[in-house]
């Protein structure tokens, strides 16, 4: 099964936003999947589905990992952040994680993640590229393996003893992560559910190899 074509091949308006070297691409696409994975508003009629809304300046993670690594990117990314964090609850104890965006870092935060998340998405799902550079297919492979890390870290891990997947709310997330998958040489499916995408990859050899990508961490070339 694969990804519905409208998922995979919508026109996008040309893009004005600034270049960005690879690793700096890497960090901010990666920041961009983590803030997708988050569940969409609860009021009605703020998000349409398979949209993204604007970023907020608090962001909410119920995952200690998934905060420390949109922290760490942001931080590569020099937009400093303030981690909080509230502990709820009687019975059942839960921990909230926010990070904080100062008001007069919020613009260049919003427009990196977005140009973050717009030239991401164009590498890993606009096909090959003929004459492409060895740089540049290797840092598809780890756009790749970045968008896979971020979905296990935020999104909802559905696992069974016969495949690894991810619940997310996001379609174009759930086609980047397909895309990322086949670019990874697994195939991943992609089922739509009630209110959300599961994509998942087979147990075994398939399962290991996504887990072995989106561990590791893309390190910066040297100048």
């Amino acid at each position: 099964m694969v990804a519905e074509p409208i998922l995979l091949d919508r026109p996008r308006p040309p893009s004005a936003l600034p270049p960005l070297d690879w690793s700096t691409l890497a960090d901010a696409f990666e920041t961009a999947c983590l803030l997708r994975c988050m569940p969409p508003p609860a009021a009605p009629g703020q998000r349409n589905a398979g949209q993204q809304p604007s970023l907020p300046a608090t962001v909410e993670f119920n995952r200690e990992e998934a905060a420390r690594r949109t922290r760490q990117l942001l931080d590569r990314l020099d937009i400093p952040v303030r981690h909080e964090l509230t502990v709820g609850g009687l019975r059942r104890r839960y921990e909230l994680h926010q990070l904080h965006v100062a008001r007069e870092h919020r613009a260049a935060y919003a427009a990196m993640v977005e140009n973050g998340w717009r030239r991401g998405r164009r590498e890993l799902l606009g096909g090959p590229v003929p004459g492409a550079s060895t740089a540049r297919r290797q840092w598809r492979t780890r756009l790749a393996a970045a968008a896979w890390r971020a979905t296990l870290l935020a999104g909802g891990r559905h696992v069974r003893r016969h495949i690894l997947g991810v619940r997310i709310t996001d379609r174009e997330l759930a086609a980047v992560l397909v895309r990322g998958a086949a670019l990874l040489d697994v195939p991943a499916l992609l089922r739509p559910g009630t209110g959300c995408y599961l994509v998942s990859v087979a147990h075994g050899r398939d399962r290991e190899r996504i887990l072995q990508h989106a561990g590791e961490e893309a390190h910066r070339p040297v100048a």
